[in-house]
């Protein structure tokens, strides 16, 4: 299927998942205590078959799934995103024990995930990791250290976490596990965020893990992580693409109405030509994103830079996009409980977290430099082109 192309059972199915937001999940959300884990919106994912959809589908579903719900409900879209997130790990790399314990609990909304990556420390570098698993002696390992603004923690009833097993040896020396929230020494708390997403510290005071809790090899956990990045990276941005339709669609419903110097504010050309410029860019990025998905779904080898390019302009899009909606609406927009107060709030994340703007960058760089290294033709400086 063409990247740039969605076919009319594909456009049916979106239009469904708008509708299905707002009358059954949109409800549960605004139930939900801001920043803490909404169980009942997740077991709603769970009995639709939503869950489910993220392991059984590819990734070009994962992304209509997420900007379909972005646009009508913001809240049930990150409750799927974060379930995904931690529970992809263990679809991927898990023990046959692991996924009959783990899998059905999840895809159901039973059981909440968390993907436990980022440390005080250490961001976006994985290689920075400094939770330390220390030998027990008896084939297994302690787990000592801090995790910090983890999705679904530390309300999260398992989790992925990616510990240090050999020092000094970069990401190389990075091992994941899967770790239930009831082991001996597991603790955390709740961080109040600017965006009311359910995350939170994770710390460990000598976490007990064994063989049976490898997510992959040992030393493995980078292709672990990466793996499930590659494929979360291109659906936020198409939550970023949700949000900005969102906020495009209030714009030109906004600015159709609103009168303003004899007319309406859409007659002014500022206005308008600003709307069209909101417009293009969520049309570009969400092209782009569909692009790094079908990418995906093909075993392209070019995902890491299509995947990076997607979240990059996607996300840098979104918060142009809100913040110009927020402008042509004035102050009302600017009021709590207003859709675009909401999204304001929200647009502002996924241009840090799964990898901030300025990694997506160098990753992007980084390929571009490794593709021309590999042609014949680098190892001849100032060699003519043929037009």
């Amino acid at each position: 299927m063409p990247a740039f192309s969605l076919d009319p059972a594909q456009i049916t199915w979106c239009a469904e998942l708008r509708e299905l937001a707002a009358d059954r999940l949109a409800p549960l959300a605004a139930k939900g205590e801001p920043g803490r884990v909404n169980r009942p919106l997740v077991a709603a994912l769970g009995e639709l078959g939503l869950l489910a959809r993220l392991f059984d589908a590819g990734a070009l579903d994962l992304c209509l799934l997420r900007e379909s719900l972005a646009q009508t409900c913001t809240e049930a879209e990150t409750a799927l995103a974060l379930q995904g997130l931690g529970t992809h790990p263990v679809a991927a790399f898990g023990t046959p024990a692991q996924r009959a314990r783990w899998l059905p609990e999840a895809t159901a909304g039973r059981a909440v995930a968390a993907f436990a990556l980022s440390e005080p420390g250490a961001g976006s570098d994985a290689a920075a990791l400094a939770l330390d698993a220390v030998p027990d002696g008896n084939g297994g390992w302690r787990l000592h250290g801090e995790k910090r603004w983890i999705s679904n923690a530390p309300e999260a009833d398992f989790a992925t976490v990616f510990a240090r097993t050999t020092r000094g040896a970069g990401a190389r020396g990075v091992t994941a596990f899967l770790v239930p929230a009831d082991r001996p020494g597991l603790g955390g708390e709740s961080l109040d965020m600017l965006s009311p997403h359910a995350l939170g510290t994770l710390t460990f005071d000598g976490v007990p893990v064994g063989p049976e809790d490898l997510l992959g090899e040992p030393d493995g956990g980078f292709r672990v992580a990466m793996h499930t990045l590659n494929l979360f990276r291109p659906s936020v941005g198409a939550f970023a693409v949700g949000m900005a339709q969102a906020a495009l669609d209030a714009a030109v419903a906004h600015t159709a109405a609103r009168p303003a110097f004899g007319g309406v504010l859409a007659d002014l050309q500022a206005v308008s030509h600003r709307i069209a410029e909101m417009a293009t860019r969520t049309e570009a990025a969400r092209l782009l994103v569909y692009a790094a998905a079908t990418a995906y779904d093909s075993g392209d080898p070019d995902v890491p830079r299509r995947s990076a390019m997607a979240k990059l302009l996607a996300t840098e899009t979104a918060q142009y996009v809100v913040d110009a909606a927020v402008q042509v609406h004035g102050a009302a927009a600017l009021q709590r409980g207003h859709l675009l107060e909401h999204l304001y709030r929200e647009v502002r994340a996924p241009r840090i977290y799964e990898g901030a703007t300025e990694v997506q960058r160098a990753i992007i760089a980084k390929e571009l430099y490794a593709a021309h290294a590999r042609r014949p033709e680098a190892a001849l400086p100032g060699k003519a082109v043929s037009a």
